[in-house]
C-alpha cells in the first residue's frame, strides 16, 4: 500500500462519518416536518418554512457532497488495489452499499415530497425507515471489521443485522404506541 492510499482510505473514513451523520438528521427532520401537519396555523407555516430551509442545508451541504467525496475515495481505493473486489467481505460491503444507494435515493424523492407538502409517510414510518441506515451502517463497519470472520458467515451476519433491524423497529413502534396513550 502507497501512502497516497492511506490518504484515500483517511478521508474515506471521515466523509463517511459526515454521511451517516447527515441521513440520519435528515430522515429526522422530515419526522418533525410531517409532525407539523397536525399544528395549527401560523405554527404549521413557520415550522414548514424552517425545516425546508434546514433540510436544504443539510442535504445540499453536508449529505450528497460527503456521499460524493467517500463514493470518489472508495473508488479510488479500489482502483489503488483491485484485488479487494476479489475478497467475499469486500463484495457484501459494496452489496450493502448498493442498499445505501437505493436508501439515498428513497430519502431524496422523499425529502422532495415532503418539501412540496406531499406526506406519503406518517412519523412512525419515517422513524422506523431510520433505522434502515443504522442497520446498514451496523453491517458495513463489521464486514470491513471482521473481513475474514464476515466472509465465512456473510449470510448469517446480513440475516442476524436485519433481524436486529426489525426487532429495532419494533421497538420503536411500541414506543410510539406507548407515547400515544
Amino acid at each position: 500500500m502507497t501512502y497516497n492510499y492511506l490518504i484515500y482510505k483517511a478521508i474515506h473514513i471521515i466523509f463517511v462519518v459526515s454521511y451517516f451523520a447527515g441521513l440520519f438528521y435528515i430522515v429526522r427532520l422530515m419526522i418533525y416536518h410531517t409532525e407539523t401537519q397536525k399544528m395549527d396555523e401560523p405554527k404549521r407555516t413557520i415550522l414548514q418554512e424552517q425545516y425546508t430551509y434546514m433540510e436544504k442545508k443539510l442535504w445540499n451541504v453536508i449529505t450528497a457532497p460527503a456521499l460524493v467525496i467517500l463514493a470518489t475515495m472508495g473508488i479510488n481505493m479500489l482502483l489503488k488495489n483491485p484485488s479487494l473486489l476479489q475478497l467475499p467481505w469486500m463484495k457484501s460491503k459494496l452489496g450493502m452499499v448498493s442498499v445505501l444507494l437505493i436508501y439515498h435515493l428513497w430519502c431524496w424523492r422523499t425529502l422532495k415530497q415532503i418539501q412540496k407538502n406531499v406526506y406519503k409517510y406518517t412519523s412512525v414510518q419515517l422513524r422506523m425507515m431510520n433505522e434502515v441506515a443504522t442497520i446498514l451502517l451496523f453491517t458495513i463497519v463489521f464486514a470491513v471489521i471482521q473481513k475474514t470472520d464476515f466472509a465465512k458467515d456473510w449470510y448469517w451476519s446480513i440475516v442476524s443485522f436485519f433481524g436486529s433491524g426489525v426487532i429495532l423497529m419494533l421497538i420503536v413502534r411500541l414506543i410510539n404506541r406507548n407515547n400515544k396513550k
